[in-house]
């Protein structure tokens, strides 16, 4: 049944969903915005911000000056979801260790209220210029974007945050569309096995870089079990994390397999493709 809710998933065109960037904005002027350019659009029942669009395609949103004076950000529904779950306070201290293009750091700052300190790290260098594109574009002045490799940054800012945010790189299979080879032309098992050792060694790296009893959220846009409860499952046993529960209630989504693995991974979110939603897997941690 889940393979099937998958596979139909992935043989979808999606809706163009957005955030309102309440750093700038609100809801209620944006709305009033569509429907002045007549475009449907749908609440989202787990987000106040959020919303999908039922006529509009995301070429057609970015040629509107709400879009080009960032007061919203076209930005998968599921990708906003780890920022929620991390929930950061105005004040705290926060990493974004794999950060570019800047959608869940920017999605960070507004719900801080842009009061705090935000670290944005992303080593590619073409990314890090879209990344501080997307700061500065949004008007997120609390974060600062650093070009670094991410599996150094636990040794650089030993113990100081208060959440951490690892989204880390991923084989992508959350978003693979069927008629659209480019979505997963590259994949392969090579892939996902390399991009495992990178993955431990982040989460090594956000670990160390976690103040004790802090928070940390895990999360890929992929959906296979290397990537993800395997990932978690090393990660409980090598470094002492702790599993919580996430409590969000999503309807396109199931508990992370846990079967012949620790148990609490089941208190992991597995989000499947479907018109609305990229493939996503997210996990709350703590440190103890």
């Amino acid at each position: 049944m889940t393979v099937d809710k998958i596979l139909l998933g992935m043989a979808v065109n999606r809706n163009t969903t957005l955030r309102v960037n309440t750093i700038k904005y609100n809801i209620q002027d944006l709305m009033t915005q569509l429907k002045i350019n007549n475009i449907k659009f749908e609440r989202v029942s787990w987000y106040n911000d959020g919303l999908v669009l039922k006529n509009r395609a995301e070429k057609d949103i970015q040629k509107l000056d709400i879009y080009n004076e960032g007061n919203i950000y076209i930005q998968s529904l599921s990708s906003m979801i780890p920022p929620l779950v991390l929930a950061p306070k105005s004040g705290n201290k926060v990493l974004d260790l794999t950060a570019a293009p800047g959608s869940k750091t920017t999605q960070l700052a507004a719900l801080m209220r842009n009061t705090g300190e935000i670290i944005a790290n992303e080593l590619d260098t073409i990314r890090f210029e879209r990344l501080k594109y997307n700061i500065e574009k949004q008007e997120a002045t609390i974060v600062k974007s650093i070009n670094s490799r991410g599996e150094k940054l636990g040794e650089k800012y030993p113990e100081y945050f208060d959440k951490v945010l690892l989204d880390v790189p991923c084989s992508g299979e959350g978003r693979f569309i069927i008629n659209e080879p480019k979505t997963y032309r590259d994949w392969s098992m090579k892939k996902v096995n390399s991009l495992v050792k990178l993955q431990k060694k982040l989460l090594t790296s956000a670990y160390k870089a976690l103040k004790k009893n802090g928070v940390m959220v895990y999360s890929t846009c992929t959906i296979n079990k290397f990537e993800n409860e395997l990932i978690l499952d090393w990660g409980i046993k090598n470094l002492g994390l702790k599993i919580v529960d996430i409590n969000l209630a999503i309807k396109d989504s199931i508990h992370g397999d846990n079967e012949r693995l620790d148990k609490s991974i089941d208190k992991s979110m597995k989000i499947l493709p479907s018109k609305s939603m990229e493939g996503f897997f997210i996990a709350k941690l703590k440190k103890e």
